[in-house]
C-alpha cells in the first residue's frame, strides 16, 4: 500500500511561518534586553518609568524625591495604639492609658526604615514598661516632654542604623 503525503494547506503554512517569525523576534528582543541590562552600569538611571512622577507632584531636590508638600520625612506609626494598664489603680476601677507613639523618619533611608520595622515589638514593650511602671498619680501629673525624652532615649539606645529626633504622642488618654 502506497501512502500519499498531502501537503498542508497554504493558509496553515503561512500562519506557521508568521508565528515562528514572531517567536524568533521575541527571543531576539529578550536576549538583546538581557545583554543590555547586564552590561549597563549598576548606578545608571532607569531608561523609562511607568507613570509620570512629576504629575504626582513630587520633585527632585539634591537628588532626593520629596512629596508634593516639600516634606522629605514620613511619619512612622507602626507602633500603633497601645493600651497600658496603670499600676496602683484601685482594683474596683482599673485605669488604662491609651497611647499612640509616632515619629518622623526618612523613607529614603531603606536600612533605617527596615530596622524600625523590625523593632516595632521592642518599641511597644519600652513604652508599655515605661507607663505601666508609673503610678496613677504620676501619670495624672505626668510631664509629657520628660516622658517623651526618656522614651526617645530608650528607643535610640536600641537603634544602630540611625536616630529618632522627635517623638509625638498622637493619642494620650486615661480611661477608667
Amino acid at each position: 500500500m502506497k501512502r500519499e503525503i498531502v501537503p498542508p494547506p497554504k493558509g496553515l503554512l503561512f500562519m506557521y511561518r508568521i508565528i515562528m517569525a514572531l517567536l524568533l523576534a521575541l527571543v531576539a528582543i529578550l536576549i538583546a534586553g538581557s545583554l543590555y541590562a547586564f552590561l549597563r552600569p549598576p548606578v545608571s538611571e532607569p531608561l523609562f518609568s511607568i507613570g509620570n512622577t512629576s504629575a504626582a507632584g513630587g520633585r527632585q531636590t539634591n537628588g532626593r524625591q520629596t512629596d508634593p508638600f516639600g516634606f522629605e520625612d514620613s511619619m512612622f506609626t507602626g507602633i500603633g495604639r497601645l493600651r497600658i494598664p496603670v499600676s496602683g489603680a484601685p482594683s474596683s476601677m482599673p485605669v488604662t492609658v491609651i497611647l499612640s507613639v509616632s515619629f518622623p523618619y526618612s523613607p529614603h533611608d531603606r536600612p533605617f526604615a527596615e530596622e524600625l520595622a523590625s523593632r516595632i515589638g521592642d518599641f511597644r514593650s519600652i513604652a508599655n514598661n515605661y507607663f505601666s511602671s508609673l503610678s496613677l498619680e504620676a501619670i495624672i501629673n505626668l510631664d509629657e516632654e520628660a516622658a517623651k525624652a526618656d522614651i526617645l532615649r530608650r528607643y535610640n539606645a536600641l537603634l544602630r542604623l540611625g536616630r529618632i529626633e522627635t517623638l509625638y504622642f498622637s493619642d494620650f488618654m486615661l480611661v477608667e
